[in-house]
């Protein structure tokens, strides 16, 4: 009788033991992904507007005069920067010089993505971003903001403009893997830019509302 109770403890402790190192071992579960949100509505929180405002995305209207919107972007008469809550989502979307895009509001504020971030041994991070409701065939960059740098600054995702731009496909979905040279904190975000001219513009984004326009944004949690 006490040696079978002897072994059974000794089974138990046995069990306890191996669940432990099981445990112990077990891999961190992963992050959950990040969600990017519109750049109209990330701009027009941040900088607290009356009205949430797209500051690089215009449209007509007859009775706007040629003025310089929000972000110091100036637009020709006959357009304005839209207006999220108000102006029709069939409204097209166009440049601050009143060329057409291809989006209509509603398509361009519809854009939406997530990405998977991963810390690397060279101290830089892998960011795997997957987009949909993109611009059909349309070219994009990725870019990274510098809330740390005054004014804020603005870098391609890999540091050096050669790997960080794609194009969606024929149904307006992108994946993309880039890797960072440094790490990514709360003073960076990760930028989606969508190239209306085109055309990639290396270490540039391109001109603001003309041939270039911030779409996406996703902040960096603290």
């Amino acid at each position: 009788m006490k040696r079978s109770f002897i072994a059974a403890m000794c089974l138990s402790a046995g069990i306890f033991a191996y669940a432990g190192v099981a445990s112990a071992q077990a891999p961190a579960a992963a992050p959950a992904p990040l969600a990017f949100q519109t750049h109209a509505a990330f701009f027009s929180s941040e900088t607290k507007q009356p009205s949430a405002i797209d500051p690089q995305a215009f449209v007509a209207d007859s009775a706007a005069p040629a003025a310089t919107g929000p972000q110091g972007i100036a637009h020709v008469a006959g357009f304005r920067p839209a207006l999220i809550a108000t102006d029709p989502p069939t409204s097209p979307v166009n440049t601050a010089e009143g060329k057409p895009t291809g989006f209509t509001l509603g398509a361009w504020l519809g854009a939406t993505g997530t990405a998977a971030i991963a810390t690397q041994p060279t101290g830089g991070a892998r960011v795997t971003a997957s987009f949909h409701g993109l611009k059909p065939n349309g070219l994009y960059s990725l870019f990274e903001n510098h809330f740390d740098q005054t004014p804020i600054g603005f870098t391609p995702l890999d540091g050096k403009g050669t790997t960080n731009s794609f194009r969606a496909d024929a149904k307006g979905n992108a994946k993309i893997s880039v890797t960072t040279p440094e790490p990514l904190t709360h003073a960076n975000a990760l930028l989606l830019v969508y190239h209306t001219d085109n055309k990639t513009h290396g270490m540039e984004r391109g001109q603001l509302g003309i041939t270039a326009q911030h779409q996406l944004i996703a902040r960096i949690p603290g």
